[in-house]
């Protein structure tokens, strides 16, 4: 992403350079200040905090989550297809091969699990499952 932000912006600056070398600087400088919003914009964050697993904008609470596996490109590669359910919540990148499946046990909710994209999935996961385990015993998850 970084490579096609920068390359924006150069073309960018080749299409102000007739204005003169201040029009192609400002061109250059808006392009690439425009890249670098879009780009942490587009930035999937993932936080657990609080006994809550947040994904972008989605929330859940660790005491509803069920297992959570680690997956590998080849796993993430089979969840997202064949054994794809379309009621899952899906936070998915296209550059990041591994990922997280986590399992929710929510009778109210219809969302079965969630897939999210990672390039740290063992460490995610062994964050989730203890936040998950701390909440079943009854203390508050870690921080």
């Amino acid at each position: 992403m970084w490579l096609l932000g920068t390359g924006f912006a150069l073309c960018m600056s080749a299409v102000f350079l007739p204005l003169g070398r201040l029009g192609a600087l400002a061109g250059l400088l808006g392009a690439a200040g425009l890249a670098i919003w879009g780009i942490l914009r587009w930035t999937l964050v993932i936080e657990l905090a609080d006994g809550v697993l947040r994904v972008g904008r989605a929330r859940v609470p660790v005491s509803v989550i069920g297992e959570v596996r680690s997956l590998d490109q080849a796993g993430m590669r089979t969840e997202r297809g064949p054994r794809l359910d379309a009621r899952a919540f899906l936070a998915i990148r296209g550059w990041s091969a591994a990922g997280v499946r986590i399992a929710l046990c929510d009778p109210d909710d219809p969302t079965p699990y969630w897939l999210v994209s990672t390039a740290a999935p063992v460490e995610l996961a062994a964050a989730i499952r203890a936040a998950a385990a701390e909440s079943r015993a009854g203390g508050a998850a870690p921080r």
